[in-house]
Order: structure tokens, then C-alpha cells, then sequence
């Protein structure tokens, strides 16, 4: 309570919120219970995908293969009860196989006009799978949507599904035939969430829940309806000022012209924009009100901080040939604020 008398927005009743934040926990948790029950071992990569969900954000899921991410798509798909597409993007796939295209019409009379057939890009949750595998060209077809949530066909305006959100897969680049992904687009991933192999424990449980005569299958929890009241709930919530300066120092920290650390400086070839910020103002929110809090801490922000920033900012080639990794860095500016 103590975090609203000190945080509170203005024009917002805490009470009100509290109540609110209370319905929401209650829902969100199902939610993650219902996906434990086929997603195994990924505890932390489920609740990034719900932050990303909740923030009214996309994501972007990074991993070698079979380690479920189209699964947990799909899974969430269902949860969340969300109309769910999926594109398979490959090498030959073009900008019209997602978005749609004009094809024209001849009614009774002969008179022909054209109508737009909609592509699987309008729905609630499209899951864009190995998305590092289909040309730059069909890559920035997402570019529009993601940002503005709408597409324009033949300077025709067409608004996409509310809520509208983009869970992409991703194979590591040094794996054969990817291309990667342009910096303007990573950009509009709120957070990268890489997926890693599960423990000892949560395989055993996999190699008996999935290979036995009867499968799993997920339960609605919630509607589209009731998952953009819990997104609007996420912006509502209080900052602190603590929690807001840590979040300045962090993404400015890690662009080169920022950082007052000259030697740490000289190993970032670009960093972080604004939009690193605004995506960690809201990650923080959401991930605080999965824990049952309700207002964000700065261990909120360091635990963040490489999922929201690993994507948004590149090394010299002279940091990548002496061995340091993004996350090095990450790690080094997470500490000045932890």
C-alpha cells in the first residue's frame, strides 16, 4: 500500500487499482498454470512472453529448434483465447503471403472491381515462425503492422485486430539460411527472449507427460476483451521515482556518447533509443503485477534489462574480436544500478 501513498497517479483511485490488480493476478496465474502444463522447464521464458503479452508489446523468441517455442505460441493462442495465425516464413515466402492481396472480381453483369483478401496478418496473436529464414523484403512487411497496427494495400488503409500482437521464432544466426533481422525491426520487439534447454528434471517430466497414449491440451482462461483490460490495468500502474531514474541511467549507460565510463564506451558501436525505455517502463510494470506487486521495483528493471536491451545495440568489431558479448555488457551496467 505503502508504494501508492508515495507513487500514486494522478486522477487514479488506489483502491480502485488495487482491486482491479487483485482480478488480474488471480487470472494471470491461471493463465501460467494452465501453459505449465504443456510448456516444461521454461518458467522464466513464459513469464517474459506474458510480460510482452501483457505490455500490449511483441516478442521476439530466440532458440535452436525443438525447444517448443511454436508450441507455446500456439498454447498461448488458447489461453489467452486469442484468434491465433501462423506463417511459416521461408527463403520464397512474399510480402502478400502475409499481409494479403487485391484480386479482382466480375459480378453477373460483367462489371469487375477489386476486393482485398486478407492475409494471416489479421489476427489477434500471429506467430511468425523462423522468421530469420524469409528475406529482408518479406521481413519489413511486418514492419507497419507492428508499429502503427494497421497495413495499407494499394493506398488502401486496413486496421488490424485488437489486440494485435507479434510472437516471432528465431533460429541463431550461425545456423544455414537465415538472414538477419534489421535493426529498424528487432526495434520493434519489445523484448528478445531467448529459450534454453530445460533442466534434468523438467525433461524427465516431458519424456513421460508427452509420450504416453493421451496428450495435454490447454484451457481458455481468459478473451481478448478481458486481456486488453489487464494491458490497459499495466499502464495504470504507479512508478517510482527510483524505479524511473533506473531506467534512464540503464538505457542512456548503454549508448556510446552516454556512458561516462570511456573504456566501457569504446566497445559500443550503437545503442539503445527512446524506445528501449518506454519498452522497460512497461515491462517492469507487468512483471510486477505477475509477481502479485503493485507498483514495479528496480530489481524489475535489472531483471529486464537484457531481454529488453541484447537487441537494441551493437559491438565494435574490435569488443567482438576480443571474445566480449552484449551480454557482458548488459551484465556491467546492470550492476551499477543493482
Amino acid at each position: 500500500m505503502s508504494a501508492f501513498n508515495q507513487t500514486s497517479l494522478a486522477g487514479s483511485d488506489p483502491s480502485q487499482i488495487i482491486a482491479e490488480a487483485d482480478a488480474a493476478v488471480a487470472t494471470i496465474h491461471a493463465a501460467r498454470a494452465a501453459i505449465g502444463k504443456l510448456i516444461y522447464g521454461q518458467e522464466t521464458v513464459v513469464e517474459r512472453v506474458l510480460v510482452t503479452l501483457l505490455s500490449g508489446g511483441h516478442g521476439l523468441l530466440v532458440g535452436v529448434p525443438g525447444l517448443a517455442k511454436t508450441k507455446l505460441v500456439e498454447t498461448l493462442g488458447t489461453v489467452l483465447g486469442l484468434d491465433e495465425r501462423r506463417v511459416q516464413f521461408t527463403p520464397d515466402l512474399m510480402p502478400s503471403d502475409i499481409l494479403g492481396s487485391e484480386v479482382m472480381d466480375q459480378d453477373a453483369e460483367g462489371h469487375r472491381s477489386f476486393r482485398f483478401l486478407k492475409g494471416p496478418i489479421f489476427a489477434q496473436l500471429l506467430m511468425a515462425d523462423e522468421i530469420n529464414r524469409a528475406s529482408p523484403r518479406t521481413q519489413s512487411a511486418l514492419l507497419q503492422a507492428m508499429q502503427e497496427y494497421h497495413v495499407t494495400i494499394a493506398g488502401q488503409r486496413y486496421d488490424l485486430p485488437a489486440p494485435f500482437h507479434v510472437l516471432a521464432t528465431q533460429n541463431p544466426l550461425e545456423q544455414e539460411g537465415t538472414y538477419p533481422l534489421p535493426e529498424a525491426q528487432l526495434d520493434r520487439f519489445l523484448l528478445q527472449i531467448d529459450v534454453v534447454y530445460p533442466d534434468r528434471d523438467a525433461e524427465r517430466r516431458m519424456l513421460f507427460e508427452t509420450t504416453g497414449t493421451s496428450d495435454a491440451t490447454p484451457e481458455r482462461v481468459m478473451d481478448a476483451a478481458g486481456l486488453r483490460n489487464i494491458q490497459q490495468l499495466v499502464r495504470r500502474l504507479p512508478v517510482g521515482a527510483s524505479v524511473v531514474e533506473a531506467i534512464l541511467e540503464l538505457v542512456r549507460s548503454a549508448r556510446p556518447g552516454e556512458n561516462s565510463d570511456k573504456k566501457l564506451a569504446s566497445v559500443i558501436a550503437w545503442g539503445p533509443g527512446p524506445r528501449a525505455s518506454q519498452a522497460l517502463m512497461l515491462a517492469v510494470r507487468a512483471r510486477a503485477l505477475i509477481d502479485g506487486r503493485y507498483a514495479p521495483s528496480v530489481d524489475d528493471v535489472v531483471a529486464l534489462a537484457e531481454p529488453v536491451l541484447q537487441h537494441r545495440m551493437s559491438l565494435s568489431f574490435a569488443a567482438r574480436a576480443d571474445g566480449l558479448t552484449v551480454r557482458d555488457v548488459i551484465g556491467t551496467l546492470k550492476s551499477r544500478i543493482g
